[in-house]
């Protein structure tokens, strides 16, 4: 089931691309549908977003029925039991606590005399997080409103609002309600897909237009974030999940097979790696995976997964190994080596690296704290993990005084002439000509004025 291969080598190379290849990607025919769900909702509003919902979630939808009400929200605080709120509390107050953490200041520079220099940081206003109904409501990611909302709340955003597609009866999971108000949430409304997003960039009459959209979704649901970038803030165009293992002799086969299954059971475009230094190892893993397949209930969605984008690849050593993961650029990167801490230093491109055979994928998932909102398909090589500075803003303040803008006018003017922009230069000349005529006025006779130009 899962292929080894000897790294480097030719059938290595092409294990890889095809790894590789799975990729963030759109048909023209899936962007034209979704571009078409877009300006619809953007002409007809309200009226569009039933007309989908209808469609394709919930067939006695009506309009009344988008914003989630005082009552149900009770309902769903009452229906939670103990343990569930002990571990979204924990989850909650560590995901707070580790954002707090990133929260930036802005500044103010008087290095240069005559000149005041800084940097305003202040937060957009409204944040939309989109939440996936997950299976008609039967598998809430509860995870995905934490990590959404509460790194806006942090940064202090005044209203954040999560849109999220009923079940087939028109509800919503109480756990999504129930973690929507733990993280923050204002309101929350029923209704999902491109359409969803195309009510948070363009706004309706019931759903207002935010400044920022972020959560996951399908296909559609990316390729909308992607074509409203630009009108509206976004985390990331988020592709299918992946796993990347780093391993030496040292390692459990079967923690390994654990953690590439744990990634394969998302979906069948999901990719699970193994890079070793050890053929012994990559062989137990393998068969360590085959005897844990018979216990899943998405064996089916795992066994695909691992058959399409699964592999193992046995390097000469651990520094080819990490290597060949920098090339990768993986979402999730799990070192299980003797001394991991030493090789932390050689990572330049993961979105989240866990350390040591005791901190699998998941903990990250739910409860570290770090958000799970990750770049992937090799996009860590440029872009990071969603976080508070998703939701802030920095402002540029300059202050020149008359003294400050002649001493360095004529390095201004000279540049802007290069440019070819000579308003640009005559905005600078023009200061230093009232100067010089206000210089010359309050001067005494027989005083001669400097820098006259």
């Amino acid at each position: 089931m899962l292929k080894i291969f000897d790294y480097p080598s030719p059938a290595a190379e092409k294990a890889l691309a095809r790894i590789a290849s799975r990729g963030i990607a759109f048909t023209n025919k899936e962007h034209a549908a979704v571009r078409r769900i877009l300006d619809d909702v953007k002409a007809r509003g309200d009226e569009a977003l039933v007309d989908y919902t209808r469609h394709f979630d919930a067939p006695t939808y009506s309009l009344k029925d988008m914003p989630v009400g005082p009552r149900e929200f009770a309902a769903a605080k009452s229906s939670a039991d103990r343990t569930f709120m002990r571990a979204l509390n924990r989850a909650a107050a560590q995901i707070e606590s580790f954002h707090r953490r990133q929260i930036r200041s802005g500044f103010v520079s008087l290095d240069r005399p005559g000149t005041m220099l800084g940097q305003l940081v202040r937060p957009v206003e409204r944040v939309g997080v989109y939440v996936p109904g997950g299976q008609g409501g039967r598998t809430p990611l509860v995870s995905s409103v934490l990590m959404g909302a509460i790194p806006a709340q942090v940064a202090g955003v005044e209203k954040i609002v999560m849109v999220t597609p009923p079940t087939a009866d028109g509800r919503v999971n109480p756990h999504l309600l129930v973690a929507a108000r733990r993280a923050g949430v204002d309101e929350v409304y029923k209704v999902g897909g491109a359409w969803a997003v195309a009510a948070l960039a363009f706004g309706t009459a019931t759903i207002p237009k935010v400044d920022v959209i972020v959560g996951p979704g399908n296909l559609y649901v990316a390729l909308a974030k992607k074509i409203v970038a630009g009108s509206v803030g976004i985390d990331i165009i988020a592709g299918p999940s992946e796993v990347l293992v780093i391993a030496d002799d040292s390692a459990d086969p079967e923690f390994i097979a654990a953690d590439l299954l744990a990634q394969a059971e998302h979906d069948a475009s999901a990719s699970a790696v193994l890079v070793t230094t050890s053929a012994v190892l990559a062989a137990g893993v393998r068969s360590e995976m085959e005897r844990q397949l018979a216990e899943l209930d998405r064996a089916d969605i795992a066994r695909a997964s691992i058959k399409q984008f699964g592999a193992a690849f046995v390097t000469p050593d651990v520094a080819r190994a990490i290597d060949l993961s920098n090339r990768m650029a993986p979402e999730h990167l799990e070192l299980h080596l003797r001394d991991p801490f030493a090789r932390l230093g050689q990572i330049r491109n993961a979105g989240a690296v866990f350390i040591g055979e005791y901190t699998p994928e998941p903990v990250g998932d739910y409860m570290a704290g770090p958000n799970h909102v990750l770049p992937t398909a090799g996009t860590a090589r440029f872009a990071s993990a969603l976080s508070v500075d998703h939701f802030l803003k920095r402002t540029s303040v300059i202050h020149y005084s008359a003294e400050a803008l002649h001493r360095e006018a004529a390095d201004i003017m000279r540049l802007a002439e290069v440019e070819g922009l000579g308003a640009h230069a005559r905005a600078i000349r023009r200061r230093l000509i009232r100067r010089n005529t206000l210089d010359r006025r309050s001067s005494p006779p027989n005083s001669r004025s400097c820098g006259a130009i």
